[in-house]
């Protein structure tokens, strides 16, 4: 009778000790991570030219600094893609300014270039294009979407001096 027992003890045990670590192994992801993840995806799509994937970051409100609504703006986007061979967007620094569930706010700073292939952009000496963006988004169904965008071009000078560092890790000759 005591072999059984233990037997099942030990089972128990070590379901115990599975069920237990199972939780503790998986950091569940803050709104922070999330937002962060959706920023830099953002950068992602736009060098693959994904229009589709773009259009589904953006609320069916969304609207920019100029009054563009999600209609215009992916005829924006179409038209910058099919003027441009070749895109690279490199995200910088993101700042994320509050949360204030189910909305937040959030600066973030990115270097496009275009034209010829990427790799020979990182070859030659690159003339980047410098935006600090700053966003309005709304939590829906699980997902951080873009509410409202407005950016300004920033010289070297103005970038955040954690995009300067970033920038300079992936353009050691500016």
């Amino acid at each position: 009778m005591k072999k059984p027992f233990l037997k099942s003890l030990c089972l128990f045990f070590i379901f115990l000790l599975i069920f237990f670590l199972s939780f503790c192994g998986k950091k569940e992801k803050t709104d922070e991570d999330l937002i962060q993840e959706r920023v830099k995806s953002i950068g992602t799509f736009a060098e693959k030219k994904d229009i589709l994937s773009l259009m589904l970051l953006l609320t069916e409100d969304y609207v920019d600094f100029e009054g563009r609504g999600k209609v215009e703006t992916e005829d924006m986007a179409k038209g910058y893609f099919n003027q441009y061979r070749g895109i690279a967007v490199n995200v910088l620094s993101t700042r994320i300014d509050g949360i204030n569930l189910p909305e937040a706010s959030v600066q973030t700073e990115v270097a496009f270039s275009s034209g010829a292939a990427k790799v020979f952009r990182k070859l030659i000496r690159v003339s980047l294009d410098n935006y600090r963006i700053s966003a309005k988004l709304r939590k829906e169904e699980g997902q951080w979407r873009i509410q409202y965008a407005e950016w300004r071009y920033v010289t070297l000078n103005e970038l955040f001096p954690e995009s300067l560092s970033i920038l300079k890790k992936i353009f050691p000759e500016l």
